[in-house]
């Protein structure tokens, strides 16, 4: 499984916490159309199809590792 990046793992704890792509946006200053770019990244790496799957593969990641690998 490839790495998350630092912006990466960014993103997934806002998508845990429950904010759309709008509202992660905003929090980072970002476009809609980067945080999309960058989930697109992320279920690559997760090698899921969708949002509530990388949730899945990110928390068993976090419990098995006492963390995510993020480099």
């Amino acid at each position: 499984m490839n790495k998350l990046t630092p912006r990466e793992v960014e993103i997934m704890e806002l998508v845990k916490q429950g904010l759309t792509n709008g509202q992660i946006a905003t929090q980072f200053g970002l476009s809609e159309q980067t945080v999309k770019n960058h989930l697109s990244s992320i279920f690559k790496k997760l090698n899921v199809p969708n949002r509530i799957t990388a949730l899945i593969v990110y928390g068993i990641q976090i419990l098995n590792k006492g963390g995510i690998d993020n480099g």
